[in-house]
This record gives structure tokens, sequence and C-alpha cells, in this order.
């Protein structure tokens, strides 16, 4: 990345951060206030201390009631400069971490509206990683920031005027060494930015991996991958330590650098007030003042140089958080777009083009009319397109090409919440969501009563398990469910789909995990459940899907034979041959 486009995402993240503090400007100008309150007394300090060494000039010379006046202002000054600290850290801590609270939000709004195309692209650990670490990195870097940046300005600011109404001629030396300090803030600055944006790359890449290995643990052990996993974790864990040793590097310069800084200036105070003192332009308390100022004055570059350095890292993470935030969201809906309470379950696909890359088509001039209430079983081999159906039908991919309809209007046409609420859907994977198991199967309808509950738990087999578990259905459910065995969370799922009462019905090897014995009672529920429903089964067991009214054959994103079960083995196709394959020697 170039300085001129590094300078301009640099401008550009800053605007966006002041447009997230604007909603708190009320914090912002009272810590502004109290900000310049508290360095103004603290300035007034040094001034004070100054007259009372002038006051004790000599032996018996001491002007004791001068003296006590100046204690009573400092103490004064001291009680309400501790205030103001404490209540603008108070105004600082408030602002910044309701702002990265909004950021969160917002980051986290946008993964709810994101298309699944990004969600399926980038690595979850990465996408958590932005939304936890990275804000975590900004709110300190923004938290230092509102603390010592413009205090640190307005000391320097507030000393200069100090100092000018005490000597001039000093205060020129001192500004005439200041550039020094800012040089040094913006050489380390210019190096900064872009070392820390890569270490949270990195360290977005490392909480990537980390999630997909805690999550695969079995299988990696199943495989005896533990070795290869810990090289493929040391090599992304040596990337962040040499990054984050060039980004230290560079921000421990910072120290010592305007420690010189802070010394060539007390010097030259020193012996320049020195000098004057000698001559009588300058008496002993205001020397005494300006070496009190000369080292308030140079204190705040060390705090702006490391808080420049915290800035960079602030402004790197912030950068990646947006970048989540900018990505483009899914397609509205259209501002006309029908949202039906309910469906009868006539789904036409015309011509239907497909594919999750450019060059790669998968599905192609795909036509299909299920009429309602007929029972449309999908089959074919790995990869023939049977899930990327499912997609299209439930609109978690808009088809590149021809169109999709229910009841004869364009699913585009039709809001993604009234189109998704009118289908049940059961998948092969397995999905709990750390809550009890009644939130769990209540998910899709949260007002179903108890009877009703209960009824239908009974329906898919799960009640008698559920009222063993100590708290029964206020049982709770964590880590997707791993106390559970798959079959349970299977039949969990089944039960969750069952308490919507769908228009329509999708079951992609909805009973892969479950014995043959609870297999055959759960197929008689759902025969129960699809009589009168259009339904679409995804089966690799043909055994489940005899009785469909229609099945479809699969194969390279086309639909290659199509009829019933007797239709389709006296054709003695693909799929009599697939048939075959499975059930050899069984009767037709």
């Amino acid at each position: 990345m170039n300085n001129s486009k590094k300078n301009a995402g640099q401008k550009t993240t800053l605007r966006r951060i002041f447009r997230y503090v604007g909603r708190y400007r009320g914090y912002l100008f009272l810590s502004l206030f109290l900000g310049v309150l508290t360095v103004l007394l603290t300035l007034y300090i040094p001034k004070l201390t100054g007259r009372s060494v002038d006051y004790m000039i000599g032996k018996g010379k001491v002007d004791f009631y001068g003296v006590r006046g100046i204690i009573v202002k400092i103490i004064v000054c001291a009680a309400i400069t501790g205030a103001g600290q404490w209540l603008m850290t108070l105004c600082n801590n408030k602002m910044t971490f309701d702002v990265v609270r909004d950021i969160r939000n917002d980051a986290f709004e946008k993964i709810e509206k994101l298309p699944l195309s990004f969600i399926d692209a980038h690595p979850y650990g990465d996408i958590e990683s932005r939304v936890i670490a990275d804000a975590d990195q900004f709110a300190d870097g923004l938290l230092m920031g509102f603390t010592q940046l413009f205090s640190g300005v307005v000391t320097i600011v507030g000393t200069l005027c100090f100092m000018l109404s005490v000597n001039a001629k000093i205060t020129l030396a001192v500004v005439a060494i200041t550039p020094v300090s800012f040089f040094v803030a913006g050489f380390i600055s210019k190096r900064t930015y872009s070392m820390f944006r890569k270490q949270s790359a990195i360290r977005g890449e490392q909480t990537g991996l980390i999630n997909e290995m805690v999550e695969g643990q079995r299988v990696v052990k199943a495989y005896n991958q533990r070795a290869h996993v810990i090289a493929e974790f040391d090599e992304i864990n040596d990337r962040l330590t040499d990054t984050t040793l060039k980004a230290v590097f560079f921000s421990s310069i910072t120290n010592p650098a305007t420690r010189f800084v802070n010394s060539l200036v007390y010097t030259s105070v020193g012996i320049v007030g020195a000098f004057s003192v000698i001559n009588g332009s300058l008496t002993v308390g205001q020397l005494t003042a300006f070496l009190s100022y000369a080292n308030q004055y140079t204190k705040p570059f060390n705090e702006i140089s490391g808080v420049v350095t915290e800035l960079q890292n602030a402004l790197a993470c912030a950068a990646r958080v947006f970048e989540l935030i900018d990505t483009p969201a899914q397609i509205p809906d259209a501002a006309d777009a029908a949202a039906p309470d309910t469906f009868r379950g006539e789904v036409v696909l015309d011509r239907v083009n497909f594919s999750y890359t450019e060059n790669a088509p998968l599905i192609e001039n795909l036509s299909l009319l299920a009429k309602p209430g007929q029972k449309i079983a999908i089959v074919g081999p790995t990869g023939c397109g049977k899930t990327t159906l499912i997609n299209l039908l439930m609109r978690f991919y808009d088809v590149r090409g021809g169109s999709i309809s229910v009841d004869g209007t364009d699913i585009r046409k039709i809001t993604r919440n009234s189109l998704r609420g009118g289908y049940g859907m059961v998948l092969q994977d397995t999905w709990l969501k750390s809550g009890t198991i009644r939130e769990n199967i209540t998910m899709g309808n949260p007002a179903v009563s108890e009877e009703e509950m209960i009824r239908i738990a009974k329906t898919c087999h799960i009640h008698s398990f559920v009222m063993k578990l100590p708290k029964g259905y206020d049982t709770p459910v964590s880590d997707n469910g791993e106390d559970f065995s798959q079959g349970q969370k299977q039949l969990l799922c089944i039960a969750r789909v069952m308490m919507c009462h769908p228009s329509m019905l999708i079951l992609d090897e909805a009973t892969s995990s479950i014995d043959t014995r609870t297999e055959l009672k759960i197929q008689e529920a759902f025969n129960l459940m699809m009589e009168g429903h259009t339904s679409f089964i995804v089966a690799h067991r043909l055994s489940t899907i005899r009785s469909a009214d229609v099945i479809l054959v699969m194969k390279d994103g086309h639909i290659i034979e199509q009829g019933t079960h007797r239709e389709l083995m006296a054709a003695k196709g693909f799929y009599y041959d697939l048939y075959q394959s499975q059930f050899l020697g069984q009767a037709i």
C-alpha cells in the first residue's frame, strides 16, 4: 500500500470514527472542557510555587502570610484538578465504550445481513476476530487518545503561554527544539500503521485456525493430524511474532527518543535560565517555575508519541471492522415485495442457471414444476447440485439466470422473511443455539402452547429422553448440544420444524443420524406433516423416497431423469443403477 492510499485510508477511518463519536458530543464537550480546566489549573500551580520561592529569599526574610495564601490556592487548585480528572475519565470511558458498542452492534447487524456467499468465503474465526479482538484493540487506542492526546496538546499550548508570560527569550529556546519531537512522532507513526494492520490480519487468521481446530478436534485426533496442525499454527504464530516485533520495535523507539528531546529542553532552560538569574532578568522563583514548566512541556511529547503509536494500532483495527461493516449486504427486498402468510405450494423453476463462481457453472437450464401437495425427491451423486437447489429455493443464493416462482410469484418479489417462513427445513448438519431445549425447539414459533409442544415432542420421539434430563425442557444447551448424541440433536431439529406448521417442507438427509427403528417412526410423523404440503426431499438412502410423487435424478446440475420410483426402475437408467448399488438382490 503506497503512502497516498494509506493516508487516504486513515483519513476515511478517522472520519468514520468522528461520526460515531458525534453521537455522544455531550460527553465529548464536557471532557474537553474538563481537560482544559485541569491542565490550566495544573500549570497554574508551578507559577504559584515560583512566587512562594520568591517570598522566601533569605533567612529572616520569609513572607509567611504570602506563603500561607499561596499554599491555600495550591490546595484548592489540586482539589479541583483531581475532581476534574476523575469526571473527565468517567466521560471518556462512557464515550469510548458506547462508541465501541455501537460499532460492534453495526458489525453484528451487518453479519446478519451479509449474503451467505460472503460468510462461506471467509473463515469464521477472522470474522469473529474483527468484531471482538479488533474492536477491543480499537477501544484501548481510542480511550488512550481521549485521555492523553487532547490533554497533552492543551498542556503543550498552555505551558508555552505560561512560559511566555514569565520570559519570552527562554520560551523561544524551548520552542526551537520542539520540531525534533514532531519529527520523532512522524517517523514512528508512518512505520507503525501498516505493521499494526498486518498484525491484525494475521491475528484474525490465527483466530480462524484456532476456531476451526477446536471445533474439529475429534477429526484432527482421529486422523493423527496434530503434528500438522501444530506446524500450521507455528507458521502463523511465527509470522505474527515477526510482525509484532517489528511494530513493537518502532513503538519502543518512542520513549527513549522523546526523553532525549526532554533532556535537551530541560538543559536549555537550565542554562539560559541560570544566566538570566545572574543578569538579574529572572528571579530564582521564576527559574524554579520555568524548570517545572520545561518538565511539564516535554512530558506530553512522551505521552503523545505513545498515543500516536496506539492510535495507529487502533486505526488499523478500526479499518478492519469498518471493512466488514462496508461489505455490500444482500440485495434488499423489493419495495413492493409481497409478504404472504401462507402458500399453496406450487413451485416452478424456469430455465434456472447458477454457479458459485463465474467460470464454474453448476446448474444450467434447470426447469421443474412442483404441484401443491406433491412430494418431490431429489437424488443424485455427490456434487450434482442437490443442496445448491435447496439454497436457491430458500433464496440463500439468487439465481444467475431464469427464475423460481412460488404460487405464480417470482421469489425475488417475495420478502425473504415471508418466503423462508413458508418453508420448514431440516438439514443433515444439525445446529442448536445456546439456551434451553424449549428455546431451541420453539425457535420458529415461540407462541406455541405447552400442550402442543409436548404433543409434537412425543410425535418426534424426544419427549421421553427430554424428561429424563435434570430440568426437562428447561435443560440448558451449550456448545451446539455436545452433551447430546447426533441422533438426539437431529430429532430436536425435526421437532423445531414441526412446531412451525410450515406450508412447504425441505428435508435434506433429515434422518441420516437416526437409528432405523426411530427413523420409521419419524417417517410416519413426516408423512402426516407432509400431507397436503409441497415437500422437497434430498436423500441418499433411496428406500426413504420410494413413495415420492416425483423423483428427480440430478447429475452435473441437470435433471437427467424424472418420474415415480416404479417408472424409473422400469426405465433401467441412472436411477436404476443407483438403486441397484444400494439394494442389490432386493425386490423392487
